[in-house]
């Protein structure tokens, strides 16, 4: 799962693990990263245009969700976020090499047998320890970075900052359209033979076929998503989690 300030990105990667309090189960990555918004007007409206200086995110561990006491007493949903051993620079791109400014970090140490050749190399090459994922930032400068640079998401993030967060949902295997797609149900009395059947899917000899993209039943879940404008409520750094 990827958190994002607007105007800035970040994935973090899920455990597999479950809670006994937690009724979860799946495994993502999220990221987390600051955004400066370039607001201008048009039509008396405000445009917010999101922009490179957004900077650079971190990846993190979905742990659940719980609830959060306000201090005026409003309770508050929040998603908890852990970070394992990891966001470290793996490799700095810029105009010269690549033709784009980028900064790639590594997020989550797993043995040495894990990962191929090819990615052992890559990260020796820039110092770091073995990371199963790597995530692209792509910014305007890359001035002060330095391959095998460790992110502090403490010092990215401040409480009240909004977040713009990316990840993989949660699996729901095949799924009818009226889960799937919000359908309305058919008549549940006595007489009607089509409680939950999905109903039309075009019509008959023109065009004589059913078109691309219509909503039917199908795989639900396992997609990447990206959710803007989340409130960070809560920065607890004895327990290196953000919520």
């Amino acid at each position: 799962m990827s958190i994002i300030s607007s105007p800035f990105s970040i994935s973090i990667p899920c455990s597999n693990s479950s809670s006994s309090s937690l009724s979860f189960s799946t495994s993502f990555s999220a990221q987390f990263v600051k955004l400066r918004q370039h607001q201008r007007k048009r039509g008396g409206a405000m445009v917010v245009k999101m922009s490179l200086e957004a900077g650079v995110g971190v990846m993190g561990t979905k742990l659940g969700m719980m609830s959060f006491f306000q201090p005026n007493g409003e309770v508050v949903p929040v998603t908890v976020v852990g970070f394992k051993e990891g966001n470290i620079v793996t490799q700095i791109k810029t105009d010269a090499t690549d033709g784009y400014n980028a900064v790639q970090v590594g997020y989550r140490r797993v043995r040495d047998r894990k990962l191929t050749k090819p990615e052992m190399g890559h990260l020796e090459k820039a110092g770091a320890i073995p990371m199963h994922h790597l995530q692209e930032f792509r910014l305007q400068s890359v001035d002060g970075f330095e391959p095998n640079q460790r992110l502090v998401f403490d010092e990215l993030f401040n409480e009240g900052d909004l977040v713009d967060v990316s990840g993989t949902t949660i699996g729901k295997g095949f799924q009818g359209g009226i889960k799937r797609h919000n359908f309305k149900r058919g008549p549940m009395s006595h007489g009607s033979k089509s409680h939950r059947q999905l109903g039309s899917i075009g019509a008959g000899t023109t065009p004589g076929r059913v078109y691309k993209g219509k909503k039917m039943p199908g795989r639900m879940g396992g997609t990447n998503r990206k959710t803007r404008k989340l409130k960070i409520v809560k920065i607890d750094k004895d327990l290196n989690v953000i919520m």
